[in-house]
């Protein structure tokens, strides 16, 4: 498990492109027959990846937690971000995901296996660990069964609908917070104006983007912005003292993660938009 670790503003200020993505951008989690983890000093949240292929790959990193199983001090959510259908095998039951559906596992299970049910197009599974400190049930949620919220529209090219798993309406946790946001086609911004949250930290996987596709992800502080340019199934981890909004060259998706001080979706400071510079 690579272990980033946390920074802050005024240090971030004198950073050039390629340090922004040494400390901001993963560019390199999804991997073939292989389970790869970030571990996060924000807020401690890990974001990982997997592509089970012939065999069951199990979610484990005794090394760096310190503890007897992943899960003893810790809830995670996963989400099957291709069109194969994956299964997650969480102390025994049997958990099946399409594409896009989330399923929410607490603290205290301990062993979680994640398969593929075709091996020439693997499932791809993406994840994300908060620290818990009470169990929540283990609970799958279908796309479908989630509540949209749609947003924005075609003249500010921000036409999106979000889909909320993980949160205090939805599957309940510790501090764990996880959801989708769809981009409509001829719609590429998002979070425009944007906002902070100095409470809680968040997490970005950009993906169903083309191989030519670019998301220019904007952070820093409202009067310095920078921004990383993203491609598809890549990480923005954003520290708690920074925006987070993007655009890209067409439409995307992406799944965006949260943890930290409170567990209120709607907690975010606003930033004008002659704030920004």
């Amino acid at each position: 498990m690579e272990i980033r670790h946390a920074t802050n503003p005024t240090d971030a200020k004198g950073y050039d492109g390629e340090r922004l993505r040494e400390e901001f951008l993963i560019e390199s989690l999804f991997k073939e027959g292989e389970i790869n983890m970030v571990y996060s000093h924000y807020d401690r949240v890990i974001t990982g990846g997997a592509i089970p292929t012939n065999k069951p790959l199990k979610l484990e990193d005794q090394e760096t937690l310190k503890t007897n199983y992943f899960l003893e001090r810790r809830e995670v959510g996963i989400i099957n971000i291709e069109d194969t259908v994956g299964k997650v095998t969480v102390d025994g039951e049997v958990y099946e995901l399409n594409k896009r559906d989330c399923l929410y596992v607490g603290m205290g299970n301990q062993e979680v296996l994640l398969e593929s049910t075709q091996t020439n197009k693997p499932a791809r599974f993406y994840l994300a660990s908060a620290t818990a400190h009470k169990q929540y049930p283990t609970k799958k949620l279908p796309i479908e069964e989630a509540t949209p919220t749609h947003l924005g529209d075609n003249a500010e090219s921000n036409k999106r609908t979000i889909y909320k798993y993980i949160h205090a309406e939805g599957i309940q946790s510790c501090q764990l917070m996880m959801g989708m946001t769809l981009l409509a086609p001829n719609n590429m911004w998002n979070t425009m104006p944007p906002h902070l949250h100095d409470r809680r930290m968040e997490a970005y996987l950009y993906f169903d983007m083309d191989e030519d596709s670019r998301v220019f992800h904007f952070m820093g502080q409202p009067n310095d912005t920078r921004h990383m340019i993203v491609q598809n199934e890549q990480v923005v981890l954003s520290p708690p003292w920074s925006i987070h909004s993007g655009v890209g060259t067409n439409n995307y998706t992406f799944i965006w993660v949260m943890a930290g001080e409170n567990y209120t979706f709607t907690d975010m400071d606003k930033v004008e938009m002659d704030e920004l510079k």
